[in-house]
């Protein structure tokens, strides 16, 4: 039959072994002696056997009180690493976070976010993984992200998600490319221009089809997995690209220029997490956060800097 021991008759237990003395035990249990007698006849019935002998003089663990003695103080040492551990948790020194966000938002806005969440929160450790918006989501639906920072699309209806920001498009091209000359540039005006595609798999693509609507630009014949290589196409002369704001950082390293699209439509950027599942203490702290430097504008720092870099249109 199991026992039913609580943690109090094992601190009264271990108090009286130590210092054999009923008084003394009782006042280091905030007790009285009488109740502290009574907690250890009832640990005796729940054990089974005399665990002291007592008398009028002293008090002394019997052989078995020997044996449980050492069960109790582990099993106590246990209890109160579990609650040190526990408020460890509850006040965000341990734990892990794992969040899986666009390589676009990866590369520039997140940096900063963790960097600031790991001064403030030391002993929790980060992991980032950067894929695209389905990954992102399949990271997420499998428990391996407890964040995903994605662009909106069908598949995350599953998940609780919450626009973070709408992420405007550009024109990027060369220096000396008539459209360089623009201030900004509408979709129609892209008519007749060769463009340098991203994957149909991507989001971008997907966002890029619907600006391009009824213009009726060119297929350079180019569709590319990653943003470098469609800058370094770009920089050789083989058309132009269209990218959204948060991407610019790719092209900071070529002499390029990226030009404002005047369009209404934007990339949504999510904030998604599962809707079965609460978040742990650490994860909703960096939720937060990732909130809070939304607030405060996404386009400071480095994005900013590599838009300037590139362009004196924007």
């Amino acid at each position: 039959m199991p026992a039913n021991i609580s943690s109090r008759l094992l601190y009264a237990f271990v108090a009286l072994a130590e210092l054999k003395h009923f008084t003394r035990a009782a006042e280091r249990c905030n007790t009285s002696q009488s109740a502290l007698s009574v907690m250890i006849q009832k640990l005796e019935a729940q054990v089974g056997t005399r665990l002291f002998e007592r008398d009028t003089r002293k008090v002394a663990l019997t052989p078995e009180g020997e044996l449980f003695a050492e069960a109790a103080r582990s099993l106590i040492a246990e209890i109160e690493s579990a609650f040190e551990n526990m408020a460890d948790y509850v006040a965000r020194r341990r734990g892990r976070v794992s969040i899986a966000a666009l390589p676009s938002l990866a590369a520039t806005v997140l940096p900063r976010v963790i960097a600031e969440y790991r001064r403030r929160y030391p002993g929790v450790a980060v992991s980032l993984h950067d894929a695209l918006s389905d990954p992102c989501l399949s990271l997420l639906r499998a428990g391996s992200a407890d964040l995903a920072l994605t662009a909106a699309g069908p598949k995350a209806a599953e998940f609780d998600a919450r626009t973070l920001l709408s992420d405007p498009f550009y024109v990027v091209c060369r220096r000396d490319h008539p459209l360089a000359r623009k201030k900004t540039v509408r979709p129609a005006e892209l008519a007749g221009e060769e463009l340098v595609h991203l994957a149909k798999s991507s989001s971008v693509r997907q966002h890029v089809d619907v600006l391009l609507g009824n213009a009726a630009a060119r297929d350079s014949g180019f569709d590319v997995e990653h943003l470098a290589t469609a800058a370094g196409l770009v920089k050789e002369g083989l058309g132009v690209c269209l990218v959204p704001e948060l991407t610019l950082y790719q092209f900071r390293q070529l002499d390029l220029v990226a030009i404002p699209l005047k369009s209404s439509h934007k990339r949504p950027i999510l904030l998604v997490k599962r809707k079965d599942q609460s978040l742990s203490l650490a994860a909703q702290a960096m939720l937060e956060l990732i909130e809070e430097v939304a607030k405060g504008g996404w386009r400071g720092g480095e994005n900013a800097a590599a838009a300037t870099q590139i362009t004196s249109r924007a």
